[in-house]
């Protein structure tokens, strides 16, 4: 890999708290499901995203190292300790995402629901962000969880229409936009995000009609990273690393389009540093 992904370990014992915390728990994270190379820096500031609904995905799309196949059952209980891990971290932002549910009629949204609920009524004062999926376009559920009123209401676009096919399985780009859109419309208050990797095989063009179209739907924030192959078997290579400079010049390029906050470099995913995403 280049130079610019390549970066020191963090040091202290906030790591250890952090995993020891979330084992004691019995709490699963998208830092260590995904693989996600921003783990060991985000765990030493003691924050993690949790990833409810169980470890096991019912896409299989092609990016993501999440197991995939059958699904566990919901633990009523998940809500209740994962406020308890955010009381013992002391977090500000909150951020709850979850595996894809397409096995269950609401795709797990009461459930994502009561977590936000709950982390509410332990931690009043701090934002909360949900990073759902689809939820099938079943707008009842997407409903049930914008109307507990997250701070954040994130979903993921990925990639570019052209390479759906290929990344996303079962996913559709049109659906992807008419959630936020829907988000939007419903609750106008609440910040509306998405996230996009770069280097899969899209070109400029495409990129910015996928900005575009976010727009269009009154998207108020933007994430764009760099894709990285979470293991030698995902059969998705990685086409191209986008140097940290282009990265800066498609942000100042995007942040003119209007949206309220624009984050893009190589290490940036969805959660990281989202507290910071959402500032004015």
């Amino acid at each position: 890999m280049p130079s610019w992904l390549k970066r020191p370990l963090p040091t202290g014992n906030g790591n250890a708290f952090t995993q020891n915390l979330l084992t004691d728990l019995k709490l699963e994270t998208v830092c260590e499901n995904a693989r996600c190379p921003n783990r060991p820096e985000c765990w030493s500031r003691r924050t993690a995203t949790f990833m409810i609904l169980g470890n096991v995905c019912t896409r299989p799309c092609s990016f993501c190292s999440v197991p995939k196949g059958e699904p566990l059952h919901i633990e009523d209980d998940e809500p209740s300790r994962v406020a308890e891990a955010c009381v013992r971290l002391g977090l500000k932002h909150v951020v709850i995402t979850s595996v894809t549910r397409d096995d269950l009629p609401d795709g797990g949204a009461d459930h994502f629901a009561r977590c936000v609920l709950a982390v509410r009524e332990r931690l009043p004062q701090a934002a909360v962000e949900v990073l759902t999926p689809d939820f099938m376009g079943n707008n009842a559920a997407i409903d049930r969880v914008t109307d507990v009123s997250p701070d954040v209401f994130n979903h993921n676009m990925e990639t570019v229409p052209r390479l759906y096919r290929v990344a996303r399985g079962r996913a559709e780009y049109r659906r992807s936009l008419d959630l936020l859109d829907r988000v939007k419309q419903r609750a106008p208050h609440v910040v509306t995000k998405a996230g996009l990797m770069l280097g899969i095989g899209e070109t400029i063009d495409e990129l910015f009609e996928v900005l575009a179209d976010l727009r269009s739907v009154q998207c108020d924030v933007i994430t764009m990273g760099q894709y990285l192959a979470p293991t030698l078997k995902h059969s998705i290579p990685v086409a191209r690393y986008v140097p940290p400079e282009e990265f800066d010049s498609i942000a100042a390029r995007t942040r003119l389009l209007g949206f309220r906050k624009v984050v893009a470099g190589p290490f940036v995913r969805s959660s990281y540093h989202a507290d910071d995403m959402v500032t004015a």
